[in-house]
């Protein structure tokens, strides 16, 4: 079984959609006793980074998902939102501390390229940089998928680092350290390669 770990950042609803289209049991829940009892997570969302730490600490989640995840190794994907959580902070509206899963930090796009507009929102292409991570199995270097985010993660450990999009400059599309992943962009929204992404998660050992 799947958890969507549900506090309050919307687009939970589409990612079970997804999942379930492929015979996936899926719960949306923010309940311990449910993420303790699912195979693997997933933790998305939409908003700002300050409001999902803040809905996560209001629910207790903070330090149960880090038993989960960190000590028990619990499979987990983050999705736009969710994956930014993952790093240690964020300077989104000022400076905001992280769950610390990664060596990395949340920034705001610096576009030199005045035609580009924040938030990056549409479809954009990705380059794959280590075709051995199994998220990315049978996707090709250079598929398209959907963005929709104003934020982006600067990972210290650049082998974490799986695949870019460029938007100006090179960003983080997807990153793995150990049991944890995450997309920026939504595998939900991003039609058949999105599903393929999601399959690639379900498989997972």
């Amino acid at each position: 079984m799947i958890v969507i770990v549900d506090y309050n950042m919307g687009n939970v609803r589409s990612i079970a959609k997804a999942l379930e289209s492929l015979g996936v049991k899926v719960l949306i829940s923010n309940k311990k006793e449910d993420i303790k009892k699912a195979d693997r997570l997933i933790l998305s969302g939409v908003g700002a980074f300050a409001d999902g730490m803040k809905n996560l600490k209001k629910l207790g989640l903070i330090n149960f998902l880090n038993q989960e995840v960190i000590k028990n190794k619990k499979l987990i994907l983050g999705i736009c939102l969710g994956m930014q959580l993952m790093a240690k902070d964020s300077a989104e509206f000022g400076l905001h501390k992280g769950l610390g899963w990664l060596d990395a930090s949340v920034k705001e796009f610096n576009l030199k390229n005045k035609n580009l507009k924040i938030p990056h929102v549409g479809w954009n292409n990705v380059r794959i940089i280590d075709k051995k991570c199994s998220l990315l199995k049978g996707i090709k270097s250079g598929t398209d998928f959907y963005f929709v985010h104003s934020y982006h993660l600067i990972c210290r450990l650049k082998n974490t680092v799986k695949a870019v999009c460029c938007y100006g400059d090179d960003f983080t599309a997807v990153i793995q350290k150990d049991n944890i992943f995450g997309t920026q962009f939504h595998p939900e929204k991003s039609q058949k390669f999105g599903l393929e992404i999601l399959k690639n998660f379900i498989n997972l050992k």
